[in-house]
Formats: C-alpha cells, sequence, structure tokens
C-alpha cells in the first residue's frame, strides 16, 4: 500500500513514491464500531512537479484544482462541490468542520461573528442556514446565533469556561420552502480557557502532627488546593510554597513543602515539644505554574503540633524520703514521694509507676501512683510488727507507663531512698491456743482445777500486767484466777444439762493488760464431758389405759435414759414385792433392751384407776434403778378393744349417782336461762307499750349535746355586716322570678296555721301538741332557717336592751302550774321551779 490514513483523518504515504500520472484517487472509509455506521469519501491526489502535494478532510479543509473564484478566509465549505463523474464523489457522509475556538471573558463587541457557513448550492438557489443545540435553541438560549440568509455565526455574550467548556450545534441548510438541500453538519466550539480563577484550598486551616525529635524528611501532612481553570494549561497548574513559620525556632526553616503535591516534611532537625509545642505555617498556592507575576494566589494556615515522646525520664525532687507508721496497721500512706517529669502531663510517657526494689523482702509496702499529682504514696499492705521490724529502709525507683525513647537513658535520679520508722503500739494480749479444748468426767467436786489459760502480751518492750476475767460462761459453772488464769469449777458440770451441745460446754475469757490505752483480747474454752451414770432411767408412757379382761389387750412401754452408752440400756423392768397387789394384778414382760409390756394378770379387774409402780434398771456402773408410777385405766371394752363411753367414765372414778347428779344440774341451768329471756322479752314489750311525752331519743338525760360557738361576737370579726341588714322594702323582692332570692330575706306567701295550746292542757296532750308544732315548722316556708343557713340582724354597737340577767325568771302571775307535776319525771325540774312557790 503507498497510503495510509491514521485515526485522526492524516492521509500519509507509507514509502517515496514515483508517480506518472498528474493524480492519484482513491477512497477513504470510516465506521462506527458501536452502531455500526459506514461512511465513505474519495480522495484525488493532485501530483506536483517538484513534490506531491495532497488534498483531504484534515479538519474539514479541502485543498483542489485551484479555483479563479476563492471564498473569504472565514467562509466553511462543509458541503462539498458536486463534480462529474470523474471528480469528488460524495458517499453517505459530508465533511468534518474543524472545531471553532472561543476565548472566555471576551469584552465583545457583541454580537461577535465567529465563522461563516455556506453551501454550493446557494449560487443556483436562495438557502436558508439555522443551527440546533444547547446554547442555540436549547438551554442555555441564544448564546450563539445564525443569519439565516448569509449563514454568519455569532456569539451573543461572553463565555465561562468553568460554566461550560464546550458546545455541541448541528447547522442546517434548505432551501426557501423548508425542503433540506444538505444534510445537517456538526459544529463543535470549545471555549478558550483564561486565568481568571485563584487557587482556593479545601480548608482555611490545616492541622497536622509531627513527633519531636523526628529526623529531617519526615511526613507531617498534606494540602490542597484546587483551580477551576483548566489543569491542562498554566491557568490551573497550581504550585505551593511556605510564606512565614511561627515561632522560628530553633530554626526559621523547619519545614518544606512539595511545591506540586503539598506535602509536608520536616526539613531541620531539633523538634523539641519542651520548648515549642506548636508551630503555624503560612502556605501560599500560585497558579501558572507558580509564577508569581503572572499567577494568582491564595493562602491557608497549617497547624503543625509536636507530639510528646518519652524524651524524658522521671526523676525525684528529693534523693531521701521519710516517713512512720503505727505496728499493725494497713492501707495506710506513710510517704508521698515527689518526681517531675518534663513530658506530656496526664499522658503515658508522664504517668510514674513505681517500684520497691530493695529493703522489703516480706512485701509490707507498697508504692501506689496518685493520678492527679503523680506523687508517689508509700502504702502499707501487710501489717509490720515493732518488736520484730523497728524500722525499713526502701529503695524506689520510679519510671514512666510508656517506655522511653530510642536513645534516651534513665537517670541517676530515678531512684530514691525511703526511710520508715514503726512506732510501737500497745498490743492485745492475745491466747496462743485459743479454742483449747480439755476432756473431763461431768460431776467433778467444785473447786476442781480444770486448767490453765494463759494469754501472752506481745509487747516485749513494755512492763504490763495480764488480768484474765469471765466474757461468757452461761451456766456461771467456771472460775478464772486474775492474775494466772487458773481455772476452777464452781459448780457441778452435768452433760445433761441445756448449755451443753454435742458433749461440749464452751465459754469464753478475756485477758487484759494494762497498757495506755488498755487492750483486751479474748480466748476460748471447749470442755468435752465425759458421760457417767448418774441419771437413772424413766418409763413411758405415764398414764395409759386397758381392757378389764387381759385377754384383749396390753400396754407398752419404753424405758428413756438421759445418759449415753454404756450407762443406758439394756434395762431390767420388774413389779415391786410391796404391795402384794400389784404382782397378783399385774404382769411386766421384757419384749427387748428397751421396752417391755404391761398386761394383766388376773382374768377380770375392776373398772377404775390403778396405780401401777414398774421398777426399771439400766446397765451403767455402778447401775441405777427408779421406779415409776404409771396410771393405768381400767375400762370395760368392745369387741374391737376399745373402751365404751359409759366404761370410760366408770374408769374415770365417777358412780351411777354422780352422773345423774350433773345431767340435773345442767337441765336447771337451762331453766334458768330460759326464764330470764323470757322475763326480758316482757319488760321491752311494756316499755313500747308505755308512750313517753318525748321521743326516747331526745331525752337529755343520758346524751351529751354538742352546741357550735359563736365566737367574740360582731365587733371582733371583720366582715362586711352591712350585707345583715333586714330590707326596709320588699318590693324587690316581690318583682324576683320564682326561686330567687337573698338568703337572708323572709320569702313571702301564706303562712301555715299552728296549733292554738290550751289553757290547762292534759298530760296525754303534751306529745300531740308538740308534733303538730313541729310538723307546721317543716312545712313553714317562711320560718328560718330559710335555706339552711341561719342569718341574724346586726344590731349596732351596742344593745339597748340591757342584759338579758336582769330578767326575772320568777312567775309573778297568778296561773296554777301545778299540773307539771303530772307530767312525769321529765318536767320535774320545771315543777320545782314554778309550782313550788309557796315553799319558797
Amino acid at each position: 500500500m503507498d497510503f495510509k490514513v491514521g485515526a485522526d483523518g492524516t492521509v500519509f504515504a507509507t514509502r517515496e513514491l514515483r508517480i506518472p500520472s498528474e493524480q492519484v484517487a482513491f477512497t477513504v472509509t470510516a465506521w462506527d464500531h458501536q452502531t455500526a455506521e459506514r461512511w465513505d469519501a474519495a480522495v484525488r491526489l493532485l501530483v506536483a512537479q517538484t513534490s506531491s502535494t495532497h488534498s483531504g478532510h484534515k479538519k474539514g479543509k479541502k485543498n483542489t484544482v485551484p479555483d479563479p473564484v476563492q471564498p473569504p478566509k472565514d467562509t466553511l465549505l462543509p458541503w462539498p462541490q458536486h463534480q462529474s463523474s470523474n471528480g469528488l464523489r460524495r458517499q453517505k457522509r459530508d465533511w468534518v468542520i474543524p472545531p471553532i475556538n472561543v476565548p472566555e471573558n471576551s469584552r465583545g463587541p457583541f454580537p461577535q461573528q465567529l465563522v461563516r457557513i455556506r453551501s454550493d448550492k446557494d449560487n443556483d438557489i436562495p438557502i436558508r442556514y439555522s443551527i440546533t443545540g444547547v446554547g442555540a435553541d436549547q438551554p442555555p438560549m441564544e448564546v450563539f446565533s445564525i443569519d439565516s440568509m448569509s449563514g454568519r455565526m455569532y456569539v451573543t455574550r461572553p463565555m465561562d469556561r468553568e460554566e461550560r467548556a464546550s458546545y455541541h450545534l448541528r447547522a442546517h441548510a434548505v432551501d426557501m420552502n423548508g425542503n433540506k438541500v444538505e444534510n445537517p453538519i456538526d459544529l463543535y466550539i470549545y471555549v478558550i480557557d483564561m486565568n481568571d480563577n485563584r487557587p482556593e484550598f479545601l480548608n482555611q486551616v490545616y492541622n497536622g502532627s509531627v513527633d519531636e525529635g523526628s529526623k529531617p524528611g519526615t511526613y507531617v501532612m498534606t494540602v490542597t488546593a484546587n483551580d477551576a481553570d483548566d489543569a491542562t494549561t498554566a491557568n490551573g497548574m497550581v504550585r505551593y510554597r511556605i510564606v512565614t513559620q511561627t515561632p522560628q525556632s530553633p530554626s526559621q526553616n523547619m519545614f518544606t513543602i512539595n511545591s506540586e503535591t503539598g506535602d509536608i516534611v520536616t526539613v531541620a532537625a531539633g523538634l523539641d515539644r519542651e520548648k515549642v509545642q506548636q508551630y503555624m505555617v503560612i502556605i501560599q498556592a500560585t497558579d501558572m505554574e507558580g509564577n508569581l507575576n503572572y499567577g494568582l494566589s491564595n493562602t491557608a494556615t497549617a497547624i503543625i503540633t509536636v507530639t510528646d515522646v518519652n524524651d524524658n525520664p522521671p526523676e525525684f525532687t528529693a534523693s531521701t524520703y521519710a516517713g512512720e507508721v503505727p505496728e499493725n496497721r494497713v492501707e495506710m500512706v506513710v510517704a508521698n514521694l515527689t518526681v517531675m517529669d518534663r513530658d506530656q502531663p496526664h499522658s503515658p510517657n508522664w504517668n510514674a509507676v513505681y517500684r520497691i526494689i530493695s529493703g522489703d523482702p516480706s512485701g509490707h509496702f507498697s508504692v501506689r501512683t496518685d493520678p492527679t499529682t503523680n506523687e508517689g504514696m508509700v502504702t502499707v499492705v501487710k501489717a509490720v510488727d515493732y518488736e520484730l521490724n523497728r524500722a525499713f529502709m526502701l529503695t524506689v525507683m520510679v519510671s514512666n507507663q510508656a517506655p522511653l525513647a530510642s536513645g534516651i537513658q534513665m537517670s541517676f535520679q530515678s531512684t530514691a531512698g525511703v526511710t520508715i520508722s514503726v512506732m510501737d503500739i500497745n498490743e492485745a494480749p492475745y491466747f496462743p491456743s485459743n479454742h483449747k479444748l480439755i476432756r473431763l468426767e461431768e460431776g467433778v467436786p467444785t473447786g476442781t482445777v480444770l486448767t490453765t489459760f494463759s494469754a501472752v502480751d506481745p509487747d516485749r518492750f513494755m512492763q504490763q500486767a495480764v488480768r484474765y476475767s469471765k466474757l461468757s460462761d452461761p451456766a456461771n459453772w467456771l472460775h478464772i484466777n486474775a492474775t494466772n488464769g487458773q481455772i476452777s469449777t464452781a459448780a457441778v458440770l452435768d452433760r445433761e444439762s441445756l448449755y451443753i451441745k454435742n458433749n461440749v460446754y464452751e465459754a469464753t475469757f478475756l485477758a487484759a493488760d494494762n497498757g495506755i490505752p488498755p487492750a483486751s483480747g479474748t480466748g476460748t474454752l471447749q470442755i468435752y464431758l465425759i458421760d457417767i451414770n448418774d441419771n437413772a432411767p424413766e418409763l413411758l408412757p405415764k398414764e395409759a389405759q386397758v381392757c378389764e379382761k387381759p385377754s384383749l389387750n396390753a400396754i407398752n412401754i419404753t424405758a428413756a435414759d438421759a445418759d449415753v452408752d454404756p450407762n443406758i440400756g439394756p434395762y431390767v423392768f420388774e413389779l415391786p414385792f410391796v404391795p402384794a397387789s400389784v404382782r397378783n394384778n399385774w404382769t411386766v414382760t421384757r419384749l427387748n433392751g428397751d421396752y417391755a409390756q404391761l398386761s394383766l394378770r388376773v382374768l377380770h379387774l375392776e373398772a377404775g384407776v390403778y396405780d401401777v409402780p414398774i421398777t426399771v434398771t439400766d446397765s451403767g456402773n455402778p447401775p441405777l434403778s427408779h421406779t415409776s408410777i404409771i396410771k393405768v385405766k381400767v375400762c370395760p371394752c368392745d369387741d374391737n378393744g376399745d373402751c365404751t363411753t359409759v366404761g370410760a367414765v366408770a374408769a374415770a372414778g365417777l358412780g351411777t349417782g354422780a352422773i345423774v347428779a350433773i345431767l340435773i344440774c345442767i337441765v336447771m341451768l337451762l331453766t334458768m336461762v330460759l326464764l330470764f329471756v323470757m322475763w326480758m322479752k316482757r319488760r321491752e314489750k311494756e316499755r313500747h307499750t308505755k308512750q313517753l311525752l318525748i321521743d326516747p331519743e331526745d331525752d337529755v338525760r343520758d346524751n351529751i349535746l354538742k352546741y357550735d360557738e359563736e365566737g367574740g361576737g360582731e365587733e371582733d370579726q371583720d366582715y362586711d355586716l352591712s350585707q345583715l341588714q333586714q330590707p326596709e322594702a320588699m318590693e324587690h323582692v316581690l318583682s324576683k322570678a320564682p326561686g330567687v332570692r337573698r338568703v337572708d330575706e323572709r320569702p313571702v306567701g301564706a303562712e301555715p296555721q299552728y296549733p292554738v295550746r290550751p289553757v290547762v292542757p292534759h298530760p296525754g296532750d303534751i306529745g300531740d301538741f308538740i308534733n303538730e308544732g313541729l310538723r307546721a315548722a317543716d312545712n313553714d316556708p317562711t320560718a328560718p332557717p330559710y335555706d339552711s343557713l341561719l342569718v341574724f340582724d346586726y344590731e349596732g354597737s351596742g344593745s339597748t336592751a340591757g342584759s338579758v340577767s336582769s330578767l326575772d325568771s320568777s312567775s309573778s302571775g297568778d296561773q296554777d302550774y301545778d299540773y307539771l307535776n303530772d307530767w312525769g319525771p321529765r318536767f320535774k325540774k320545771l315543777a320545782d321551779m314554778y309550782g313550788g312557790g309557796e315553799e319558797d
């Protein structure tokens, strides 16, 4: 192949050619891989005399045979001229138009012509041109326009590349009737970038950190600034530099920044947090590749914190410390160790850890760290004894929670000595053998020496005396010598006592010294009592019942002994020889070592209660015997061997005459109760038939009457008493609606007729008269209280009537009041006051 075409449409010769003819023609094919659309274009190359020239469609231009009439330089001929069959032949697609570049921020004037588009057919027919696409007939609208007749395309306003970098339009050519003359042609318009945007940092303040003592070249952090201009041009290429560093210690250039990436690294050694804890670095970002003369700049602040490393070992502020501790005390701080550490407070590099490296082999002390002050608190964790150790010489080492940084050595001041003196305290005496156990037989005589229960005073360097006393002796059986602790019996010890538990008696004693202050200790003595045969056996049960015929049943008896083996069974049961009737009427049979059976020897024994003595003997050494009396009830029995009711009574010792006498007494008692009830009912009936002058509920003799108090009168009350005045006119009352009136107004209406009291009433009419008056008052709406609120008229500041005590209560008329004596005991007081004038 002599010619090839590149991906960008460039046609080139593959080798040096010698073409005999004046021209070379071939076809160039293009296709879309996605849509499989294909286009063909014919290419004709004219051969020159000196060198070969080519004609193609690179950037949409075509070189042909020189035309005597050349179009203007800004005129595009996107639609090729139609030649004869020997000339160019248009296939499926037209020529590609080169992009149109428009600078942004142009100052005009607008509209500003960009290019002119024309078709070669406009020489034959009138053609109308139009453009479509974003920026023409799609938002943003009317950025570009075209003269429909001349084909000149304009931009109507300044462009902003940061708003939109390119536009894709399509040019159309139609005749005056709207018929398509040419196929639409694509137009690409690119906005040329101008340096109109400063670099902008993502953050105005950047925070970073670096360890103190870091080597040069240690990465700190990265700052980033973005420029909205075209990053492929110098307008958008940002470069960084450090403007200032504060403070400038130990060097004014402690950090450097990569001008392209924005990475900040250390450039000098000597970072020390204890001297400078923070640096403030001003960073400048400039576009135009950092050209300060033409580029635009912006600044940001980088705050670099120097982080702490453990490069300062803790040091004691003193080489020796001292303290003292009382003996037998624990969890007590005896000394405070102060240290100094220049690292970051309350960090692992600062927090102190203390360790005792010598002087305390038994582990009496521990050094704890105060989390606030970082001091070491020497604390007693195990009690010390003055008699064993009077003083301690401790060696304490201090370190940090975090290990020291590489290359840092411990200071000689990280070790200190601590001297602790032990104070002697009066200690309580103690019993070496506490819960001392001794064994002895019960029943030892009073005054017997049991043991010596002595205590030891641990204060060997104090001359003190120990005295003993009892603290707990439940049965008060023991005595202790106050001087030497010798214990003797004060009473006979009994193993069967209630104070004994599991054969052991327990007592507690107190040993006290005479120190200042006195101290005391307690000891417990346990006495194991060995059983002796000091308790005779007893028989159970104490009472029994048996039928009068021996063949029906017998009595099972059991022997019980408070002692223990071997002082208990087997037991021997026997009946005494005296009186002889016991052995004649009864017999005892041994069942086993602890049980026997008592039964009748005779065929019949009269019913009754019999005292049967039985002697029982244990197996102790020496053996003990005891005669127990068993009350046996002999009674007639039924076929099942149970005592009958009559038999039980008879057995209890009651004869037939006694039973009859008891029944007669019961009948007489019931008769008396019945007569009393009948008499009470009759009296109640008589009370109801006799009418009294007043209701029993109103009887004041047996009742307590409670009256309300009225206080101190009107003058000592802060009330508006004008509301209590009796109205002088009643028109406003009569004019009110029914049911609406003041509570202190007397209702107007017909008054009921009250009964007239007879001149000489009959005693039987008094009750009727009172009841009729009560009913009339209850039905009288004009009688106070009108609505349960009793209202009193205000009488003014003083009463003109005088005292009611001046009224004479005696009768001055000629009326005879002797009839009051006939009204009964309730009117006796009135009869004495008014009917006894002659006696006075």
